[in-house]
């Protein structure tokens, strides 16, 4: 996304401000002050660097002053210093790092803020309200603290902010407009707050890659939850109060921004707790079985076995407390010791202590859970709701027996589940299986993975059971099932990413062995 500027055309390779700054790539446009945002290499002190440029005519007088006030303002804001907001390194000016010669009225230069973008973010989906609330909650902070030191930020354009790897929204390309005012940077929370929600951008001068708000006939911007039912409306009513300027109710300040989204993220995380506790609720069998109460497992022949023993465990009991009160019975009366029968607490219930002279045999051991040979499933498939990609065409290489071969997830600039829920794939035997183990040959360490039952091939992800997890080493690892589980369909489902040797998220597998149980 080259454009051409008095001097040369601004592309990858070309070198700025008196020979220091290569560029190496574009991250957006501002169009309404004329600035480009590029990540550039520092030739001197050899690292990266996020650059602003504003690109004009030097010989446009207007263009010129505008450019001046823009750079006094990012020059008054390098000694203001907030984990929210990238550090300016340097303001360079016509005369002063700048020639005319290279199409250019300034330049503010920015430590490099590593992540994602934020427009790529929310092209793939909407954030979680609860997550959305707490990102948005970072940033307001720093233009709270701003605003008590009397500066502008300038963050009403998306592309001027990343998502840091920590999941924190940060103003990454510093640089407000020359008549930006604080009332416009809480209005940028609003839209921010919006964009998250919905994918759209409620203000004017967005960029081409993000779809605009939507109106209603009356000139108002649409709620985030008319377009998206699942926000809270707290939440949504927060963003558009926010935006908008006219009428009561409006929200002014970063302060009142902030003592709401935490209301907000506070309640949107306990609905979302209380729900996943609901939804996980389970009761365990005396067998290890767990039946969850969302899906009842209608199995006769195990509630049966169940009721069985919670009968024997009745029985035992009782017996124990009758032995119990004959005991103390014969202690009050003074009778000896040998006049009632001895019990061996440390036994169990159905245990009696062996007459005097008799050696106590050793306890016994449960067996160890045995496994069978291993079973080949008739198909493989990348299991990825709602998304695609992942390397679809090589999942059959986690299945072919051959620990060369591989299959990996694509690479991520954010860790599970800032941009998705996980991804994995699933399994399908051509006959029903009793499932024990599940080994897993990684190429790299740091993954979580789940290994869930399923009643179809493409089930979504809310129909789908846990019946075992692990972390991933490097190599071979075996994850053991809560107890054999009986199924056709399986899936190996990664919830949190490794790393590769480069720093890379991203989740590599060689070979998935299914064992039944013997």
């Amino acid at each position: 996304m080259g454009i051409r500027a008095q001097g040369g055309s601004l592309a990858p390779g070309r070198v700025v401000g008196d020979g220091r700054y290569r560029l190496l790539a574009q991250f957006g446009v501002d169009e309404r002050a004329a600035a480009h945002l590029w990540r550039a290499r520092d030739g001197q002190l050899k690292r990266d660097v996020a650059l602003t440029l504003l690109v004009g005519d030097p010989a446009d007088a207007e263009a010129a002053r505008l450019a001046r006030r823009t750079l006094e303002r990012a020059a008054h804001a390098s000694k203001f210093g907030h984990g929210g907001v990238a550090r300016v390194l340097d303001v360079l000016s016509l005369g002063s790092g700048v020639t005319s010669s290279e199409g250019l009225l300034g330049v503010v230069v920015a430590e490099w803020t590593k992540g994602s973008d934020l427009v790529d973010l929310v092209a793939q989906r909407p954030v979680a309200p609860a997550a959305a609330a707490r990102m948005v909650q970072a940033l307001a902070e720093a233009v709270d603290h701003a605003h008590q030191n009397g500066l502008v930020l300038g963050l009403d354009h998306p592309q001027r902010l990343r998502l840091t790897p920590d999941g924190a929204l940060k103003l990454a390309f510093p640089g407000p407009l020359p008549e930006a005012t604080l009332r416009d940077d809480v209005k940028a929370l609003g839209a921010v707050l919006y964009l998250l929600l919905t994918g759209r951008w409620a203000l004017p001068g967005g960029p081409a890659a993000i779809p605009a708000a939507p109106h209603a006939p009356t000139g108002r911007v649409i709620p985030p939850r008319s377009l998206v039912p699942t926000v809270p409306v707290e939440l949504s009513s927060l963003a558009v109060r926010t935006i908008e300027d006219g009428g009561h109710g409006g929200i002014r300040t970063s302060a009142a921004i902030l003592r709401v989204l935490d209301q907000v993220a506070e309640a949107e995380e306990r609905t979302q707790l209380i729900k996943a506790v609901g939804e996980e609720e389970a009761v365990a069998e005396s067998d290890g079985t767990v039946w969850t109460t969302k899906k009842p497992v209608k199995d006769v022949a195990r509630r049966k076995k169940l009721a069985f023993g919670v009968t024997v465990l009745v029985v035992a009991t009782v017996v124990i407390l009758a032995w119990g009160g004959m005991m103390l019975i014969n202690l009050f009366q003074g009778e000896s010791k040998s006049s009632g029968p001895k019990i061996n607490v440390a036994a169990s219930s159905s245990q009696v202590a062996p007459p005097p002279g008799e050696q106590q045999p050793p306890a016994q051991k449960p067996p160890a859970p045995t496994v069978g040979a291993a079973v080949k499933p008739s198909a493989v498939a990348v299991y990825n709701p709602g998304s695609k990609g992942d390397s679809p065409g090589k999942a059959r290489n986690a299945t072919d027996g051959d620990s060369v071969t591989s299959w990996k997830t694509d690479q991520y600039d954010e860790q599970f589940p800032v941009l998705k829920d996980g991804v994995g794939l699933v399994v399908t035997f051509k006959d029903p299986i009793n499932l024990s183990q599940v080994k897993i040959d990684a190429a790299n360490a740091g993954s979580k993975v789940e290994i869930r039952s399923a009643d179809k091939k493409n089930p979504k992800l809310d129909e789908t059971k846990v019946v075992g997890s692990g972390d991933l080493a490097a190599g071979e690892s075996t994850i053991a099932l809560q107890q054999p589980q009986q199924g056709q369909y399986f899936i190996i489902w990664i919830t949190r990413l490794g790393e590769d040797d480069k720093g890379k998220l991203v989740t590599e597998l060689k070979e998935l062995t299914f064992l039944p149980a013997g």
